[in-house]
C-alpha cells in the first residue's frame, strides 16, 4: 500500500486517549492542536451508538478490508496531537491481538522505503516514500506525515505513529503517555461532559496557516476548543473560543448571530442544517465565547453525509 494511503487510513481511525477514557485540563502537554475519541463510550451510548455505526460503515470498513484490522473489536481510543514544533503522534489505544501487530509491519514493510529500528531493546520502524522525498538522505524527519512516519508496535496494545524519531523514542520511553512539558501554563483549554464522544482543541496562533485559512476571526482568537458528548440520547456539541479581549469576544458573538439568522430564513437550506442553526446557542463571558446546540442523532449523520 503507499504509504499516503497507509497513513490516510489510520488518521481516519484516529479523528473520528492514550491513558484515559476523556480527556480533562492538564492531562495533555503544551501543543499546537489536539483530538481526541472515545471509541468504548460511543459504543455504548444510545445516540454514539448511531454515530459509531456511521464510523464502522465509512471508515472501519476500509480499515478490515486493507489491513485486516477490526477497529470495532480492537480499537478503544485514539489521541492526535502536534506538538508546538508542529510534529503530530498519533496514539492508539485498545485490545490488538499478535496478528493484528504482525499485520501493520507487514503492511508497513510494503512501502517504498522501509527500515527496521531500536531503542533501549524497543523495535520501531520508519516508512517513507520515496517519490515524496522524505528528506531522509539528509538526516531530516519528514515534513509531513503523508511523507514519512516511525511507528511501533512493541507496547503492549498500543499503536504509536511520531513524525519524528525523537517523537517516537519519548513516546517508547514513557511507555506511550504523550511527551512535552506538562508544566508549562500553555496547555490547550479541554472541553468535558459526562460522556464524552470526541474532544479537540487548537492554540488560533499559526491554526490558520497550518489548514490553509486566511480568517480575520482566527487573527483575534487565542484558543478554540470543540466537544461532541452524548446528553440523554442527543448529540451535544459544544464550541469555545478564547478572544484576545472581550470587545473582540462580544463582536465575534454578534457575528455568528447575524450569520445564523441570515441562514435561517434561507429557503435554500438544507433542513438538517436549518434545524442545526435553530438549535444553536451563542454565549459570551468575558473573553471566552460559547456555542452550544443539541441535535438528534439522525440530523448530525445527515449533516454528515
Amino acid at each position: 500500500m503507499h504509504l499516503r494511503r497507509f497513513i490516510t487510513i489510520v488518521i481516519l481511525a484516529c479523528l473520528p486517549a492514550t491513558l484515559l477514557a476523556e480527556l480533562a485540563n492538564g492531562d495533555l502537554p503544551a501543543a499546537r492542536w489536539y483530538a481526541h475519541v472515545d471509541l468504548v463510550t460511543m459504543r455504548k451510548g444510545e445516540a454514539g451508538k448511531q454515530l459509531y455505526a456511521w464510523l464502522d460503515r465509512e471508515v472501519f470498513d476500509e480499515l478490515r478490508e486493507e489491513m485486516g484490522f477490526d477497529a470495532s473489536r480492537e480499537a478503544d481510543s485514539v489521541t492526535a496531537i502536534a506538538s508546538p514544533d508542529g510534529g503530530i503522534m498519533i496514539v492508539v489505544d485498545g485490545n490488538f491481538s499478535q496478528m493484528t501487530a504482525d499485520r501493520i509491519v507487514a503492511l508497513a514493510a510494503l512501502a517504498s522505503d522501509f527500515e527496521t529500528l531500536d531503542f533501549e531493546n524497543t523495535p520501531y520502524f520508519f516508512i517513507g516514500d520515496e517519490q515524496q522525498d522524505a528528506d531522509e538522505d539528509n538526516g531530516q524527519d519528514p515534513k509531513s506525515l503523508h511523507e514519512g512516519a516511525y511507528v511501533s508496535v512493541a507496547l503492549k496494545n498500543k499503536l504509536l505513529i511520531a513524525q519524528s524519531e525523537q517523537q517516537m523514542q519519548q513516546l517508547l520511553k514513557s511507555k506511550g503517555r504523550i511527551p512535552g512539558n506538562y508544566d508549562s501554563g500553555n496547555a490547550l483549554l479541554i472541553l468535558s461532559a459526562q460522556q464524552n464522544l470526541v474532544q479537540a482543541g487548537a492554540n488560533a496562533a499559526g491554526f490558520g496557516d497550518d489548514l490553509g485559512w486566511d480568517s480575520n476571526v482566527l487573527r483575534n482568537t487565542r484558543q478554540i476548543a470543540l466537544l461532541v458528548a452524548e446528553a440523554a440520547g442527543r448529540i451535544a456539541i459544544e464550541g469555545q473560543l478564547i478572544a484576545t479581549d472581550a470587545n473582540v469576544a462580544n463582536s465575534l458573538a454578534s457575528i455568528v448571530r447575524g450569520l445564523i439568522s441570515l441562514q435561517v430564513f434561507n429557503d435554500d437550506l438544507d433542513p438538517a442544517l436549518s434545524d442545526l442553526l435553530q438549535n444553536t446557542s451563542v454565549n459570551v463571558s468575558d473573553m471566552t465565547l460559547t456555542v452550544k446546540l443539541q441535535l438528534d442523532p439522525a440530523s448530525v449523520l445527515s449533516v454528515i453525509d
